[in-house]
């Protein structure tokens, strides 16, 4: 094989997995604009934790993005 010739190979579980995080990050978004209400067991989920994840998710899902296309 020749080492100098590099052949770009599709990423389909890449651009997955971007898409899933992609997908977390509007739901979590979309719970801290909507103020939607969480509640496991009784307990009530903070606001603020989402808009970590959601920003966690969407970095996530911006360097899958670029790491298929190279």
């Amino acid at each position: 094989m020749n080492d100098q010739v590099e052949k770009k190979m599709p990423r389909p579980f890449t651009i997955l997995a971007a898409i899933v995080f992609a997908f977390m990050a509007l739901a979590q978004l979309a719970r801290v604009t909507l103020r939607l209400r969480v509640t496991l067991q009784g307990d009530v989920i903070p606001i603020w934790p989402s808009a970590l994840i959601a920003v966690a998710a969407a970095i996530l899902s911006i360097m899958l993005f670029r790491e298929s296309r190279k």
